[in-house]
């Protein structure tokens, strides 16, 4: 007698929801409302994680003086990349749907074109970072019009939150891009 009934349990699968639909949600938002918010916010988590891999790469490749004040605040911000991803993803999936989460589906639906994969002067490496934080701040501020036109308040509230930590990181950048500098002339020869 062939014991193979353990092998068929594991085969099975149960998709519980298929990606890109949508269902009813608990929070009493218009499904057709609430496809048009999910469809953003996976845009918006898309966006998040090649921004995170960008400044982690930056904070892996970081050298010169400046080093570890660079380091830990590219940390902090690709860290709150992350955090704000999780709360997109976990808004898409009470709003009814399903959040991307393959590679494939993250970069189809980014907007945001990630450097290449040589690395670069810090300097170089920021401009980029603050370009892909501007993009990213503008897609923002249409999502936030866009929650709020359709009623969808805690969405907007949240893409709230997330752009004023994106605009002050946007800042630093900004600040450490400038040329002002406490370093004495003689002291760089």
């Amino acid at each position: 007698m062939k014991h193979h009934s353990r092998d068929a349990m594991s085969t099975q699968k149960t998709v519980r929801q298929e990606a890109g639909t949508v269902e009813e949600n608990p929070v009493r938002l218009d499904q057709e409302k609430a496809e048009q918010i999910i469809d953003a916010l996976n845009t918006d988590l898309a966006d998040a994680y090649v921004l995170y891999h960008q400044l982690h790469k930056h904070h892996w490749n970081v050298e010169g003086a400046e080093h570890l004040d660079i380091h830990l605040f590219l940390q902090e911000a690709y860290e709150d990349v992350e955090e704000a991803a999780d709360e997109l993803a976990e808004r898409a999936q009470t709003l009814g749907g399903v959040p991307h989460a393959s590679m494939t589906a993250l970069s189809e639906a980014a907007t945001v074109e990630p450097e290449d994969e040589d690395v670069y002067d810090i300097r170089t490496s920021f401009e980029h970072d603050l370009g892909m934080y501007g993009d990213i701040i503008e897609s923002y501020r249409e999502h936030i019009e866009l929650a709020e036109g359709l009623g969808d308040y805690a969405t907007s509230e949240m893409l709230r939150e997330h752009l004023e930590d994106l605009e002050e990181h946007a800042h630093v950048f900004a600040h450490y891009l400038e040329d002002d500098t406490l370093v004495l002339e003689s002291a760089l020869k």
